[in-house]
């Protein structure tokens, strides 16, 4: 169903603005729908010299002709905006048409135009860490479209479902951008969830009608990240290491496992982010970089160990920051190689600190999983989950619990039972 607007142009002096050589500006307003909105035409002229009835120059005024074609010329790009937007299917507005015509409001049309307006965009609302993994979406993306449409480029209108399913086979079967990091299926989700993102952004737009995402669903499998047993975790912090930078490596990542800070919040940890906590001892506070969650947890003594280690580190040159840091690909480049001297066989990551703090530090010393989770940051308790995984340690722990409790309580019962001769006496 075709929705009708009213569109009326017409010109006006701006008379509260009078230049200097006693001229006024010359303004158009777009009227649409009984709404209006005034767009200057960065012309100016004698108020003797303008005609209020045909709102334009006088005929017989000097540079009338020269005006009065700018003025057409603006009427008619107005009308022509207008006519785009609605054949577009847009939301038609005074303030749609003016920010058309002034060129703001570029006609997203392509996959191309779509990328180009999510970086200029939406970019600057992500952290740097998510929006350098889109730049492999968009090359999968782009060389999809080539191998299927034989084109540089397609039209949003072609992204339908039938091209969302295409585009994860292609992945599944495509040669990777890089050879060392073939696509699991997670990793093909995650192109999958930004492509998503994509067309979300153009059918919030109207550069779509329909969202091509609507019948299809993402399925992650689920990962079990490795964590550091106690004596794993004791072994590291203990080992001699050959350099100083394998040393800073270990250190931060004990820190982290203490903590449950992520590698950013670390890395940004200052000194006024140590604060008193209700029971008078030091605290950490500090906000998820990820969520903007608050995250208020004691400091214990084995992550309060390394930030005296480096007591010497906050200046003024470094913004005060606690630790300092390695960028996150050489970090996990010297923790592999620390694992090796540990004779640590797992895939360790600084990541892994996160996932150890859960389940080492807190799970299997009895914290409530509650507990862990406000200490993670977490808004849903399901999150934490994962990371804090009952594990057979956990469940043997809790068990032997009940059994020692179970054996109690049958001990108590049989003493209080008697026998059946209890009522008997000796006299």
């Amino acid at each position: 169903m075709t929705t009708s607007h009213t569109l009326n142009v017409h010109f006006w002096l701006k008379r509260t603005s009078m230049r200097k050589d006693g001229t006024f500006p010359i303004y158009a307003r777009i009227w649409i729908d009984s709404k209006a909105i005034d767009i200057s035409t960065k012309e100016t002229i004698l108020e003797k010299h303008w005609c209020s009835k045909t709102c334009r120059a006088r005929i017989r005024t000097k540079n009338a002709r020269y005006i009065s074609d700018i003025l057409d010329n603006i009427n008619s790009g107005i009308k022509r905006s207008y006519r785009e937007l609605r054949d577009e299917g847009r939301v038609i507005t005074a303030l749609a048409v003016k920010e058309r015509y002034l060129g703001k409001d570029k006609a997203v049309l392509t996959c191309r135009d779509l990328i180009v307006y999510h970086k200029e965009n939406e970019f600057k609302k992500l952290a740097a860490g998510t929006v350098k993994n889109y730049s492999a979406t968009e090359k999968y993306l782009l060389r999809f479209i080539k191998k299927q449409f034989k084109s540089d480029d397609v039209y949003l209108a072609q992204i339908d479902y039938s091209f969302i399913v295409k585009f994860e086979h292609y992945l599944r079967t495509c040669r990777p951008l890089q050879k060392s990091r073939p696509l699991n299926n997670n990793g093909i989700m995650k192109h999958m969830e930004r492509l998503q993102k994509f067309m979300t952004v153009a059918f919030k737009h109207g550069w779509i009608k329909a969202h091509p995402f609507a019948l299809y669903e993402l399925r992650f499998e689920e990962f079990d990240c490795p964590y550091l047993e106690q004596f794993e975790l004791d072994a590291m912090a203990a080992i001699h290491l050959p350099n100083k930078s394998m040393s800073l490596v270990r250190d931060v990542f004990v820190f982290s496992c203490y903590t449950g800070l992520c590698y950013i919040e670390v890395r940004n940890l200052n000194k006024k982010d140590i604060v008193q906590g209700v029971d008078g001892q030091e605290w950490i506070k500090v906000r998820r970089q990820k969520s903007n969650t608050p995250v208020r947890l004691p400091l214990l003594e084995e992550a309060k160990a390394v930030l005296d280690k480096y007591a010497d580190h906050p200046s003024i040159e470094n913004d005060y920051t606690l630790l300092r840091m390695f960028s996150d690909q050489k970090t996990n480049q010297y923790l592999k190689r620390i694992a090796k001297l540990c004779h640590i066989e797992k895939n360790l990551t600084f990541h892994v600190a996160r996932h150890t703090f859960a389940t080492t530090i807190a799970l299997l010393n009895d914290v409530p999983i509650e507990t862990v989770s406000k200490m993670l940051g977490h808004t849903k308790l399901s999150t934490t989950q994962k990371y804090a995984r009952v594990i057979e340690k956990k469940i043997s722990k809790d068990m032997m619990k009940l059994r020692s409790k179970l054996k109690g309580n049958s001990r108590k019962e049989l003493e209080g039972k008697g026998t059946a001769y209890d009522h008997l006496k000796i006299v």
